[in-house]
């Protein structure tokens, strides 16, 4: 494995005026709370200023911080919050549409593929991986999520540019691509070419059963090897994952029949969101003796259920946030106390703090993306308030975000260069000083 990379400087570009006008905007509105203000000036362009590349071709390349790498989901959450701002702004117009070619350029090299070089280098996480690789590919997991990103990048783009300068030939093939993707993994075990064995390592980074997973029963849901997180999955349906596809699905026949007018395509797609959201329904709902009917996180099938929730998108609680469902559906609060309870495995409470982390750091540890996106899907200020006060108050005085600090102490933390989780902040400050919530200082 490469050794990772320091903290560098990586675009050549001035920040687009847009993203100038939002940070000049929060200057006025943060003037009472300067530690948060230097947290939003901080974050809100880390992406642009130390991840982003734009590329001859056209395309944009986008590192996830301290990897020389560019993973699907996290290039696509990294700029999801200047989206927004695109509408009058050719220069993020320009950013936003590279990265969405470079995703599809990606995807005909390998679908199934979750993180990317940025030349065909054969640089690889792990160059034992037993699996078919490609000098463009980084890692190989399969990640139903990443799949899904790309969909939600280019959906918003065009929702919020109008622009339709990216649905061309390849887009639409692209498309396709996923569909048969999809529809081959939702009969895993009868159809899938799919392998994928690490020697070596934590069980969490490689596929049991000779790389081919332990079995599922068929429920319309699609099989993923991997969590968002990257670790493995241990029943391989992922109901947030197979959310993020019925969204996903939802926002391909949008684009499918007002870009392309192919309505055949958009009956297969919708025929293929039934079933994923029958399978939701049928297997992967649970009864929980305390909370009621909750989802699970990961079912089997068979019966067999992981009842957890982790902070990396998609989550069962970012669902409103990725537009599954309403910030008051009755199944989601329900699974919204479990998750934001200890009887959910990941959910700590310590000296410091309390919130969500993941298996993928130590125990203990709360991620600062589970804060953010808790604050994203509250329905109500004052718990959007509170988790900017967690988070404002556990950067170490480093300015930025983290991955995962200490419950008892956040001076002890993971991933000091961790972009996505400075642009889920900023997410989160911006819809409270848009929501007037950050006017006065706190308490």
């Amino acid at each position: 494995m490469l050794e990772k990379l320091e903290h560098v400087q990586m675009s050549t570009f001035e920040l687009p005026q847009a993203v100038q006008d939002v940070l000049a905007e929060a200057e006025q509105a943060l003037v009472d709370r300067p530690k948060l203000a230097e947290l939003f000036r901080n974050c809100f362009p880390n992406t642009l200023e130390t991840t982003t590349k734009l590329m001859d071709d056209g395309s944009t390349f986008v590192i996830t911080g301290d990897i020389p790498a560019m993973w699907l989901r996290d290039s696509v959450e990294q700029l999801m919050h200047y989206v927004p701002l695109c509408k009058e702004d050719k220069q993020l117009q320009r950013i936003i549409s590279g990265l969405i070619r470079r995703h599809m350029f990606y995807l005909e090299i390998d679908p199934y593929a979750n993180s990317f070089n940025e030349t065909a280098n054969d640089w690889h996480w792990d160059p034992a991986d037993e699996t078919e690789m490609s000098p463009w590919v980084w890692e190989r997991k399969f990640e139903l999520d990443s799949l899904c990103f790309t969909i939600r990048l280019a959906y918003h783009y065009w929702k919020t540019s109008g622009n339709t300068d990216i649905f061309d030939a390849g887009f639409k093939q692209g498309l396709r691509t996923i569909f048969q993707l999809w529809r081959t993994e939702q009969r895993h075990m009868e159809e899938s070419p799919y392998r994928f064995t690490r020697r070596n390592c934590p069980a969490i980074d490689t596929i049991r059963n000779k790389g081919l997973g332990m079995p599922v029963n068929y429920t319309g849901m699609i099989w993923s090897a991997f969590r968002p997180s990257d670790d493995a999955c241990e029943f391989h349906y992922s109901i947030p994952s197979n959310m993020f596809a019925v969204v996903s699905l939802r926002q391909m026949q949008e684009m499918v029949r007002a870009v392309y007018r192919d309505e055949a395509f958009c009956a297969e797609l919708a025929e293929m969101e039934e079933e994923i959201q029958h399978g939701i329904e049928l297997y992967g709902i649970y009864r929980h003796p305390v909370h009621g009917n909750i989802y699970a996180y990961e079912t089997d099938g068979f019966g067999n259920y992981c009842l957890v929730d982790d902070a990396g998108t998609p989550s069962l609680l970012s669902m409103p946030y990725l537009g599954y469902c309403d910030v008051n559906n009755p199944m989601y609060l329900n699974t919204r106390k479990f998750i934001l309870s200890t009887e959910n495995p990941y959910y700590f409470e310590g000296k410091a703090a309390k919130g969500m982390g993941s298996p993928h750091t130590p125990a203990g540890y709360i991620w600062h993306m589970g804060l953010s996106m808790q604050g994203l899907t509250a329905n109500n200020d004052a718990e959007i308030v509170d988790m900017i006060h967690l988070l404002e108050t556990t950067d170490a005085d480093t300015g930025y975000m983290h991955e995962g600090f200490h419950s008892d102490d956040p001076t002890i933390f993971t991933r000091p260069w961790f972009a996505w989780s400075n642009s889920l902040f900023s997410q989160l400050i911006y819809k409270a000083i848009q929501k007037g919530l950050l006017t006065k200082p706190s308490s």
